[in-house]
């Protein structure tokens, strides 16, 4: 059933709301995929304050253009979506990949952050990229690992000496 004139300005406008509040927006290929396999995808998301949206092509080419922003739906084949970054740039690239590593018929075809237009190969390398908790653990992990082999160092002299004075007791 075709949309009617008001409801494509209102798809137009919420477009528009959501392209000026992002600061990343991920392409994605959803064709054949189940609603609830994009329903799981649009949950995950909103979990970390992303969303997840399902345009006609000629609609985000508008909504993209009454934004300054030159980037061409078209090119891109299929049913497309995208997914908004609200609060943190990369939390729905690894989203995104994680989920289309479960469903082949996601597929990742771009990003656009920082003012460019990114391909898919970039969004995987970002994805990969650990989570700043991961690197603040891993980094913490660093400092801390020789200050406890000292310890350790430390604390195995003592054994030995109890050890030692132990069997010199029991004798």
């Amino acid at each position: 059933m075709p949309l009617t004139k008001q409801e494509k300005q209102n798809i137009l406008k919420e477009l528009e709301d959501r392209i000026e509040r992002q600061k990343a927006m991920f392409f994605l290929s959803v064709q054949g995929v189940k609603v609830g396999d994009l329903s799981l995808l649009r949950k995950n998301l909103k979990a970390k304050e992303n969303e997840l949206k399902v345009a006609k092509k000629t609609l985000l080419k508008i909504a993209l253009k009454n934004k300054g922003i030159d980037i061409d739906p078209e090119i891109f084949e299929g049913e497309l979506a995208l997914a908004f970054a609200f609060k943190d740039e990369l939390s729905p690239a690894k989203i995104i990949y994680d989920f289309s590593k479960k469903n082949d018929k996601v597929k990742i075809l771009g990003a656009f952050f920082e003012k460019e237009m990114k391909n898919a190969e970039d969004v995987v390398a970002l994805a990969e990229i650990p989570s700043y908790e991961e690197l603040l653990r891993r980094f913490v992990y660093t400092l801390n690992s020789p200050i406890s082999k000292f310890v350790n160092v430390l604390e195995s002299n003592i054994k030995g000496l109890i050890v030692a004075l132990n069997a010199i007791a029991n004798k």
